[in-house]
């Protein structure tokens, strides 16, 4: 048999995980990493796998859809998981990580591989090589973006030819203006441990649950007022003229919300529920929460992350508003919170539930290019990229999770959504079938519908096992 290469553009999540799993599976991979030659608006390392936004990965419970695809994930030997393991924070029950521990692993497993290649350089446009995974992420150069748009516009005119009730049926409305879309991402800002008042911040988790892994931060009706009217006072960084502000609904920055009404916060990132002030013994109006961000000397965290705190505010305004909040009085900001521009294309229309291109079967895409929004459902989706390259090369049948598991539901809403509306999305148990019968507790549905997952998804391994052989 030939030798089977595969080239990778793109060393986030979803590249690095695309290119181990090819490169356990046996092919010899090239993957392409513009940075540090071309730097990014929100990446501060040259390492593979950077975390920009939050350091966490999202609660283990199976009760949530983010505890289902890790399980189904590991069940697929995934490295992105393996380096979190092993390079976790205490976070209760989700699984964060210290995220320069956490990169440095992920860079040194795929550097050290001698199954890949790592060419630090930018692919200014799609080469040639077959079969190819594009997985350049949220912040794709502008050539390679231009380039990738010219190619979605020759496959997608032919379609404006189609009859009207066809284009209707699909639920994409201007087949012509539909390529590349963009929302705007921000990320919170980053404190210094020991610029914490822990007079003031006390750890607790919500009504007493798992380990005390957050600060909390409790502010009163007034204090409360004051911080929302310095968020809306606040200056904010512009966006382009041409563009507008159109945000992913799960990651808003706090002043968006402090803009939409009077108690948003407080339902929001601000929730005080199941949080007693011990000072007090009693509920505090909000509460602000800090997560661990890294394990410094003795295991003892030097930073934390202000949760729910993602914003464009100007830095000034950033550290008047910070320091508006009890316990953070004299904080010192590591890295402020921004904004960048997070690119994806219209799955529906281009994609196959396979990853590959509708209208070129030897490429591929993953990570947040596809439409799926976090580092969980970006890794995922380079883990099966990388394995249905792998499996064209040598002419197999290519991978298609069962429906009922939370990696194919997941595949089925990126590639089956109604264009015209199509958004990046969290996976959620929405993605899948609905059970037969009427569960009205949420908690006990969720643990039905996992059980169904992992038993199909199972099931699936077993058969792609057998027929392997």
């Amino acid at each position: 048999m030939a030798e089977r290469r595969l080239t990778i553009i793109g060393g986030g999540l979803a590249g690095a995980e695309a290119a181990w799993q090819a490169a356990q599976a046996g092919a010899r991979v090239r993957l392409y990493e513009m940075r540090p030659t071309v730097r990014t608006p929100a990446h501060h390392t040259d390492r593979l796998a950077e975390l920009v936004c939050s350091n966490s990965l999202k609660t283990e419970s199976l009760e949530d859809a983010s505890g289902l695809l890790k399980v189904e994930m590991r069940a697929l030997g995934s490295l992105i998981l393996r380096c979190a393991e092993a390079h976790r924070v205490p976070a209760g029950s989700a699984l964060a990580v210290d995220r320069e521990r956490f990169a440095e692993a992920v860079t040194e497993a795929i550097a050290s591989h001698p199954q890949v290649e790592v060419f630090r350089e930018e692919v200014p446009g799609v080469p040639g090589d077959r079969p190819l995974i594009v997985a350049s992420g949220p912040l794709t150069s502008e050539r390679l973006a231009a380039d990738l748009a010219a190619r979605f516009t020759a496959f997608l005119e032919p379609r404006a030819a189609e009859p009207e009730s066809r284009i209707a049926e699909s639920g994409n409305a201007a087949p012509r203006t539909s390529r590349l879309l963009y929302f705007y991402d921000a990320i919170s800002p980053i404190v210094a441990a020991d610029s914490i008042n822990h007079d003031v911040a006390y750890a607790a988790a919500r009504y007493g649950v798992g380990g005390a892994d957050y600060l909390n931060c409790p502010l009163t009706r007034e204090e409360y007022e004051r911080f929302r009217q310095a968020l809306l006072a606040g200056e904010r960084y512009p966006l382009h003229g041409f563009e507008q502000a159109n945000y992913f609904e799960g990651c808003l920055p706090i002043e968006e919300l402090a803009e939409r009404g009077t108690d948003t916060l407080r339902f929001g990132p601000l929730r005080p529920v199941g949080l007693r002030d011990p000072r007090t013994g009693k509920r505090p109006f909000a509460v602000v929460q800090l997560r661990q961000e890294n394990r410094g000397p003795e295991g003892r965290p030097t930073m934390y992350n202000l949760v729910g705190f993602q914003t464009r505010l100007r830095r000034g305004d950033q550290t008047k508003a910070v320091r508006l909040i009890p316990g953070l009085e004299r904080a010192e900001i590591l890295r402020y919170g921004s904004v960048h521009r997070n690119t994806f294309l219209t799955a529906p229309l281009l994609l196959e539930d396979t990853l590959q291109f509708r209208g070129d079967p030897g490429l591929f895409f993953a990570g947040q290019l596809t439409g799926v929004e976090g580092y969980l459902e970006s890794a995922a989706t380079g883990l099966l990229a990388g394995l249905n390259a792998v499996r064209l090369a040598e002419g197999a049948a290519l991978l298609r999770p069962p429906r009922t598991s939370m990696l194919g539901g997941l595949l089925h809403y990126l590639t089956t959504a109604a264009p015209a509306a199509f958004q990046p999305i969290n996976v959620n148990f929405g993605l899948v079938p609905v059970l037969p019968q009427l569960v009205r507790d949420r908690q006990e549905r969720n643990r039905l519908l996992a059980a169904r997952a992992q038993a199909d998804f199972q099931a699936w391994r077993r058969d792609i096992g057998s027929r392997s052989k």
